[in-house]
């Protein structure tokens, strides 16, 4: 694809008065997404992000549901999302289609960066963190009902996957592999029944909380969040995978990989300490931890996996899926160890 032609003709279509200047890619070249910052002829900057991953109608759902988010999050966070430039009163987003190409621009105002947090944190970073994303969840949960609506949960992601493994195994690599994930799927479903999800609030989720998507004042408080690529309205739990990976010994690493120990580590009990005091949690929310890390698993490392991630990480991320992810859902979580540090039982 021709990207800068795409980023012109959708800037066009906004406001045609306005020349570019330059375009400038500042993807993290770990997705297929991309993402620009664009410099016009008197200066001004926004940043653009192109992406033909998923579907238009879900892109197109996601940025209204955060823009609602960006316009009713109140004190302290009212300014932590990137806002998108609005046209008409709505989110502008450009669909390009030519042929085979299909892929949609949406631009922000520059997000301003304060601190980011340091890639192995201190004890001190993990409290401060646990009761920075404690009220974060809960300033997201008061906004809830004024939200508009999401097409997507976590059964229609999972029954998508199914779907593909009834049309081909092969795209899987072998028939083993693609009863492996059948299994799961399954396995996911039933065990869904067993908690009590009715009382499981449904608010906007990130889910890919890297340390290097948000940052935070010198008082370690949220200041600014961008990359909204996962982005859903779910349960607050499938935030918590990432911030156990934020939080644990081995820190951020460049080479990367999802295994479950991360939930385990007494650094993310200390992190789920500091947030209970905060927003409390329930012994079911703790237990369903690891139906959240399944389900990211089987729907963003399998199924959207060779489509998001960039050929060599999708290969690495899939083939330790199949060995070492999958396997380890049943065996490796303790949910009860969890449970009783946080005193539900």
């Amino acid at each position: 694809m021709d990207y800068s032609f795409i980023l012109k003709k959708a800037w066009e279509g906004y406001d045609a008065s306005k020349t570019i200047r330059d375009i400038e890619d500042i993807s993290a070249m770990v997705s297929t997404n991309h993402v620009f910052k664009i410099t016009f002829d008197d200066d001004d900057i926004i940043i653009a992000k192109l992406s033909h991953f998923g579907k238009y109608e879900y892109f197109k759902e996601d940025h209204r549901i955060i823009h609602s988010l960006c316009n009713n999050l109140l004190y302290p966070f009212e300014n932590v999302l990137s806002k998108s430039l609005l046209k008409n009163n709505r989110v502008y987003i450009y669909r390009h289609r030519q042929g085979k190409e299909d892929a949609w621009v949406v631009f922000y105002n520059p997000t301003r960066i304060a601190e980011l947090m340091p890639r192995r944190l201190d004890e001190h970073h993990i409290i401060k963190l646990g009761q920075q994303i404690g009220k974060f969840h809960k300033a997201c949960s008061r906004v809830k009902n004024v939200l508009p609506k999401s097409s997507k949960t976590l059964r229609t992601d999972i029954y998508a996957l199914q779907k593909h493994l009834e049309k081909s195994e092969k795209q899987f690599g072998s028939a083993l592999k693609a009863e492996l994930l059948k299994y799961h799927c399954e396995l996911f479903l039933r065990n869904r029944s067993k908690y009590n999800m009715k009382s499981f609030e449904i608010i906007p989720v990130f889910i890919d909380w890297n340390i290097g998507n948000f940052s935070v004042t010198k008082e370690l408080e949220l200041y600014s969040r961008w990359d909204y690529d996962w982005f859903r309205m779910s349960y607050r739990v499938l935030d918590f995978y990432f911030f156990s990976r934020v939080v644990s010994d081995i820190g951020d690493r460049t080479v990367f990989s999802y295994g479950i120990n991360t939930l385990m580590e007494d650094r993310f009990i200390l992190f789920l300490q500091e947030y209970h005091k905060v927003n409390p949690l329930t012994a079911d929310e703790i237990r369903f931890l690891k139906e959240a890390y399944r389900f990211f698993i089987l729907n963003y490392v399998i199924k959207d996996g060779k489509y998001f991630f960039n050929e060599q990480y999708a290969k690495k991320l899939q083939a330790e899926a199949f060995d070492t992810y999958l396997p380890s859902v049943d065996r490796d979580f303790d949910a009860e160890k969890i449970i009783e540090a946080l005193k539900l039982n």
